[in-house]
């Protein structure tokens, strides 16, 4: 595949450091990044996804959902020469794991405070 097919990507983490740049092809699809951030991940994040579903990707602000390729996702401001486009990786835990934590730290004798506007 010639050179300038391919389209130039960093990963911008919480703390502000980035993961790469690296190419894909505009066919690449948006699960295949998020399993080289997964991999790529540093060791040393305190913060760190298990899974690929585990990352949110964010470009342009707008969530990228993992059956868009490259190529759907990529935005106008990204057509310049030699640029890089930065996607914003955030960490999200699955649903259910983040649901067993709640119940975890739920206390049943907790006392509940209501008001009432009349």
């Amino acid at each position: 595949m010639p050179e300038e097919d391919l389209i130039e990507l960093k990963f911008r983490l919480y703390d502000g450091s980035d993961i790469g740049p690296f190419q894909y092809s505009p066919t690449s699809t948006i699960a295949i990044l998020k399993e080289r951030i997964v991999a790529d991940w540093p060791k040393d994040k305190k913060v760190a996804p298990k899974v690929a579903n585990d990352v949110k990707l964010i470009c342009a602000g707008k969530i990228l959902e993992n059956s868009r390729t490259v190529g759907q996702c990529k935005t106008p401001f990204g057509e310049l020469p030699n640029g890089v486009i930065t996607m914003h990786a955030v960490v999200q835990p699955s649903l259910a794991k983040a649901k067993s934590e709640k119940k975890i730290i739920e206390n049943p004798n907790q006392s509940i405070c209501s008001c009432s506007i009349l």
